[in-house]
């Protein structure tokens, strides 16, 4: 049972494990990142062991003043499903899947749970989408049941799937373009291994913008289910250590208010699902990003 962390300046984070009372032990001397090479070693299945060394031996460090990055690095690929939740395709006026309905969005896309998300220029229809997202440990092609989908799963983390909604409807119909803007995929704050969560199909999950409750939901809606997905997923493409699978989100977004409520530069954005901690973000323009963006310091609270 493990919780791994990345801390650092953007681009210089380091592996680490979150341990009690907002302690950290520090894991960068025998792990290079939470990645690709990382997860596909099997070193995930050893680590629990140094990590209650570490904790029994005195060396835990405070989080408090650190920035939380991504609790992954950069993936290989982020694999998204649409329409997971029927009420949610209800709320956009638009049929319940009889098979996952599947996009990607740029793996340069995620940040850390407390980085600013930047409105690209010409966006007008900024939206928000709590999800759960499944991290796969090791490599998974044509997996032949669900059984052996589960064996798969590294964890799960907390993720704000970011959308501009004319970009993704209005500019050619293709949701890559309203997805995969820089920032547009905050995750963490921690990766809350498979042992770590007693069941993943009946987790709470809401979102709030200024203060306002927009989302409420349970994973247990869901109408395609994590390893069901990762099945699933892996009979279309080869899924890589390290690789990010976006769920779906319950409703409440702003396309599917009446009227539409779409994201401001100011805006603070709040969110958080049943033991995998909590977000918070503010919305930014993209031309405030080198002043203002993708540094904070301060941290959520990655409580359960």
């Amino acid at each position: 049972m493990m919780k791994l962390i990345r801390i650092g300046t953007p681009g210089q984070e380091r592996p680490a494990a979150l341990v009690e009372d907002r302690l950290y032990v520090d894991l960068s001397d025998i792990v290079d990142d939470f990645d690709e090479g990382f997860f596909g070693s099997g070193m995930l299945n050893d680590l629990s062991l140094t990590v209650q060394e570490r904790v029994e031996a005195g060396n835990t460090f405070p989080l408090d003043g650190e920035r939380i990055g991504s609790p992954i690095s950069r993936p290989h690929q982020i694999i998204c499903v649409g329409l997971n939740y029927a009420d949610h395709a209800e709320e956009t006026a638009q049929e319940v899947p009889s098979e996952p309905i599947l996009f990607t969005k740029s793996p340069n896309t995620m940040v850390g749970p407390r980085d600013d998300i930047l409105i690209p220029p010409g966006a007008s229809k900024l939206d928000w989408e709590v999800e759960l997202g499944i991290v796969i440990g090791k490599r998974a092609q044509y997996l032949t049941s669900i059984t052996e989908a589960k064996e798969h799963v590294a964890g799960w983390v907390l993720v704000n799937d970011v959308s501009e909604r004319e970009f993704q409807l209005e500019r050619g119909g293709q949701w890559l373009k309203g997805k995969s803007a820089e920032s547009f995929n905050p995750t963490g704050p921690f990766l809350a291994t498979v042992d770590e969560i007693g069941d993943v199909s009946s987790l709470d999950m809401w979102l709030e913008v200024n203060g306002v409750r927009r989302q409420t939901g349970n994973t247990a809606a869901m109408i395609f289910d994590p390893f069901f997905l990762v099945h699933y997923i892996s009979q279309f493409l080869v899924l890589e250590p390290g690789d990010l699978i976006n769920t779906g989100t319950p409703p409440g977004v702003g396309m599917g208010l009446t009227p539409p409520v779409w994201l401001n530069a100011g805006d603070e954005i709040a969110l958080g699902i049943d033991g995998l901690g909590e977000q918070r973000q503010t919305v930014r323009h993209w031309s405030q990003r080198r002043a203002q963006s993708l540094g904070a310091t301060e941290n959520p609270v990655p409580g359960q």
